[in-house]
Parts: structure tokens; sequence; C-alpha cells
């Protein structure tokens, strides 16, 4: 395999100890810092995905989610952590439909249980060595102290002036006197660091219980005791379902990854409680195609992949929701025999000019689908796309690797007074009609778009992955993993190549806009290549050149040949990456 560019705007970070790569320079920092003072990938995954909360609070939030992929080399286990909350007991679609016009506005009535305390705090117990004291306190000093605001940060806020209009407890932190925090300007989180004293102050006072004991009394704290009640009380009173029970109820779910094959690559991701299973399936779908034989980034290569990710999309509405609660057919969307008939059904010469049909999977698990089964595919809605989320990821020196995607915005959900994060809005990613596998049901999880990856070569680790971007994601990913697998690239060329994003399916966030045909390409990849995908039906929509839409993939790759490690981080965004 020849990679096929030969500059990068920044050098891939290589060495053969440790490395950590994330979305913004001052959280791989803190992941360093900790896999220095000798903590493992999961300690340092925490520390960096705690302070990715502070640094990105317009894209992630401590109360929001975060969905983790652990792999451990003693056993070569992969294991994934649903940091995800539930629709609260007393929400129904029926409260939407009825009282809000079948609308799911912005605010606290999207409310789920918040999951990422509960992740970062039960990856840290039952993956990690430190204590929760020794991982945060990168990211109270952060809080405490503040950090100058960075380029994405500042125009995130930019983009919020409704929100902190109507929410005075996010602006009294992010728009103060009316003007919110510049580029460059500090932002202080005092709230933020007081609840993170707080944490600290439980976890000492039930040291006796040992590490794992202190930690889990940390994490009860959140759920059952004072910070519970406060967030259940704000919540309440601003108009939201959340209640005590549904607090204390939660728990963070520890679920199969799905896999997919790719010739002597595996790629593993979150189950269909994410869009996770998308990335394996297309990825799978690709595996017999000569790619570098058409060439990275040709027309024929670009349409190839977005017509399979087209098909990986038409199955994820159909079929993807909470696993706990609907019937998905994931035996059968991943079984080879099932991507193979998909793949016959592209057409190189033309597009799918609407998001196709899902498929058949019920027959490859040997049954016809459930008698209830009444998923119908939706009409076109016009509208555009945000960024949000993060990613981080490690590697440690013991060959154990840590994959995350937090999430939720200062756009979903009110600051908590008091608290100084958001409570988790993921509830905009659920549908109202009757028959989607992602409608709104009590005590039920949204379908995520953060998902977390992990691959693996010959069965040993390859590489942890991800990125932010919503509905984006796995198709950065893809195109990611193929650049590395296909074309030999090193990490920091596979994240810095030309992008493409197909929009030809519903949005994941409500209210699921879904521009039919609409195919978005940076610009580096050129008028000429642009020009034949039109022709075959592509409807091409031009974004920057290194554009923020596309993601910031974040990637480690192992070299079991030499031992060492190549961290590359995307320079779309504040993503960095450090090693050793």
């Amino acid at each position: 395999m020849v990679a096929t560019r030969t500059g990068t705007h920044r050098p891939p970070i290589m060495g053969k100890t440790h490395a950590v790569s994330s979305g913004h320079y001052l959280a791989s920092a803190a992941g360093y810092r900790i896999l220095e003072q000798g903590g493992n990938a999961t300690d340092a995954g925490v520390a960096a995905g705690i302070a990715i909360n502070v640094l990105l609070p317009d894209m992630t939030s401590f109360g929001g989610v975060a969905p983790i992929m652990i792999y451990e080399k003693a056993n070569k286990s992969i294991s994934t952590l649903s940091g995800l909350g539930r629709w609260p007991k007393s929400a129904s679609a029926e409260h939407f439909i009825n009282n809000r016009g079948s609308d799911i506005p912005i605010g606290v009535e999207r409310v789920v249980t918040p999951a990422a305390a509960g992740a970062w705090l039960t990856a840290l117990e039952e993956h990690g060595t430190m204590t929760f004291e020794q991982v945060v306190t990168p990211s109270l000093e952060l809080a405490r102290d503040g950090f100058p605001m960075h380029v994405t940060g500042a125009k995130s806020l930019e983009g919020l002036d409704e929100q902190f209009a109507l929410w005075p407890s996010s602006a009294e932190i992010f728009a103060p006197n009316g003007q919110t925090i510049q580029f460059g300007e500090m932002l202080i989180q005092s709230a933020l660091a007081n609840t993170f004293e707080r944490l600290i102050e439980v976890e000492k006072s039930a040291s006796g219980r040992g590490r794992e004991g202190a930690l889990a009394a940390t994490r009860e704290f959140f759920y059952t005791g004072e910070i519970a009640q406060e967030i259940v009380d704000f919540v309440q009173e601003e108009g939201g379902f959340l209640s005590m029970d549904d607090m204390a109820d939660f728990k963070i779910g520890h679920e199969s990854p799905v896999v997919g094959d790719f010739n002597e690559y595996e790629v593993y991701a979150c189950g269909p409680w994410t869009q996770g299973p998308m990335l394996s399936q297309a990825v799978q779908t690709l595996q017999n195609d000569d790619l570098v034989a058409m060439g990275h980034n040709t027309p024929d290569y670009i349409h190839l992949i977005v017509e399979a990710l087209d098909l990986a999309f038409a199955d994820r509405d159909a079929f993807f929701g909470d696993p706990d609660m609907v019937d998905v057919p994931l035996k059968g969307l991943l079984s080879n025999e099932y991507t193979a008939e998909r793949r016959q059904q592209l057409d190189m010469t033309k597009s799918f000019t609407r998001m196709p049909g899902a498929g058949d999977p019920w027959k490859f698990e040997g049954r016809s689908a459930p008698a209830d089964y009444a998923y119908q595919r939706p009409q076109p809605i016009a509208g555009g796309t945000e960024p949000d989320t993060s990613y981080v990821c490690v590697v440690d020196r013991w060959g154990n690797a840590f994959s995350a995607t937090p999430s939720d915005t200062l756009s979903m959900a009110p600051v908590i007074p008091g608290l100084g994060f958001t409570p988790s809005g993921r509830g905009s990613q659920n549908w109202l009609q009757d028959g989607h596998p992602a409608r709104l049901e009590p005590g039920k999880r949204p379908r995520l778009t953060p998902n977390p990856a992990i691959a693996l070569k010959d069965g040993e680790l390859m590489m942890p992955f991800g990125t932010p971007g919503g509905d984006a994601q796995p198709q950065t990913m893809l195109q990611v993993f193929l650049n590395i697998a296909a074309f030999g690239m090193n990490a920091q060329e596979a994240i810095e190549a030309p992008r493409f994003q197909s929009l030809n399916y519903p949005n994941s966030f409500w209210p699921h806009n879904y521009p039919e045909g609409a195919l978005r390409l940076e610009g580096l990849i050129g008028e000429e290549v642009g020009g034949v995908l039109a022709r075959r039906g592509h409807k091409v929509e031009w974004i920057l050149q290194y554009d923020g839409v596309s993601g910031a993939a974040c990637a480690i790759t192992v070299d079991h040949d030499n031992g060492s490690l190549t961290a590359g981080a995307d320079i779309r965004r504040e993503s960095y990456a450090i090693g050793r």
C-alpha cells in the first residue's frame, strides 16, 4: 500500500510509550499528564474526557452523554459503556404531539437522565487505577482558574444568543454583561469547579471503602444525593419531566460491541443505541472492492463510498433504536451475506437521489419482520446541520486503549445554577411517529449520534478512533479508516485528507432535516471531481477546504512490528495529539 499524500500541516505524533489525542489541546495535555503519572488508558481517557466537558461546554457537558469503548490488552477484549440517558418515566410522545404541536422544543422538556458523569466514574471504577480526585484535578484547575477561549468555542457561543436570552443561568457564565465570551478572553466556571470539589469530598469521605467503593459512593452522590436533587429541582422548576426516581434508577449499560469485517481488519463500534453499527456495516459492504485501483477521492471512489453509506443510513433509520425496547435485527444487518446483497444494489453510474429503501436483514436471521414492525420511509425536510460533540482516544504503555465521544451542547438545555453544567438534552434525537424504531417512549434511550470505535488488525489492536460531527461521524470515521487500511496513510495524513459528506437521509437531530440527494465536498477535492459526481445525480454542495462540519477526527495507530504509536488530530478544530 502506498500513501497518496506526502505532506501534512502537522506532523504525526510518534512514540513508543503512550499517546492521547482529543478535541482540545489542553484536554490532551490533561490525559498525557495522567499517563506520565503512571495512569492507564482509562485513567487518562477519563481525565481528558472530563477536561473536554470543561473546555468545550458549547459541544459537551459533564451532565451530557459519553459513550465509551475500552480495549484491554490482557484478554484482548473490547467492552462498551453506554453513557446515554433514558427518557423520564413521565415523558411520552403523546405529550409533545398533543401539547407542543408535534414538536420537541429546545429546553428541559427534552432532558433525559444525565449520563456522562456516571460513565466517567463507572469507567474509572471498573477499568482504571486512579481516584476521581487524581483524574479530575486538571479539569478542576481549568474550571476554577479559567482558560482563554478558543476560536471554535467563541464562534459557537456567538450563535447561542437566543438560548442565552431565554436561559439566564447559561448567560451568567457564557455571556456576562450581555456579551458572549470572545476569542482569547478567559472563561472561568466556578460553579463547575465547585461541583468537582463536592464530588472529591464525597470520595475522600468514603475512602475507607477502598478505591472502587469510594468511586461508587461518588457516583451514588451524583445520582441519589444532593447533586441529583439539585438537578431534578431545576429541571422540574423549568417544566421538565426528570424525577429523583429516574435518577436513582439510572445505570450505565454494559453491552457487547458490534463488529464489521474488512479483510484482515475488524471495526468495532457501539450497539444500535448509537449509529455505530452503520460504520461496521459500511466497512463490511466495501471489503471486496479494489479501492486502491479506483484511486483516492476519485469520482468512482467517492461515489462508491457515498452510496454504501446511504444504504447504511437507510438501515439506520429503519432499524436502529434502544435494543432494550426495540427488536433490532443486528445479526442480520452485520452478516456478510446481507452486506454482500446490499453491495449489489449499488449502481456506479448513478446515485441514490433519495435515501434508498431499507434492506431485509430479517431473512438473514431465519425469520420475518415482527408483526408490529411498521416503519415508513420519511419525507424530505429542508434544513442544514450544526457541529456538536467532541472525542478522545488513548493508548497506554501496556497496550490498552480508550475511545470516547462526549457530547451535549449549551444549545440543548440551560445550565443548572450552582452546578455549572447542562443536563442532557439528548431527547432531541427521538422521533414522534408511530412505527419508528427511535420513537420517544418512557424509559427509552434516544438513538445517539456519538459513536466511538476501535479497529483491530489480525486480532491485535490497530487503532482507537472517532470524531464529533453528528451524522458526519460514521462518514468521517469510515474515510479515516480506509485512508489508513486501504491507502497506507499515517494517522495524520488520513485525518487531514479532503472529505465528503452525504446528507441524503433524515438528520438525527429534531426536526430531522432531510435534503434529498445532497453531497458536501471539501474544496480540495476539486471542481472536476464534483462535476462528475453531479452528472451522476449527486446534488453537490461545496464547503471549506478544511471544514469543521466534516468532523474533527482523532486516532492513534499501533505498529506491532516495531512497537511504535502514531497519533493524529484534526486541523479542522482545536484537536491535538501528544505522545512519547
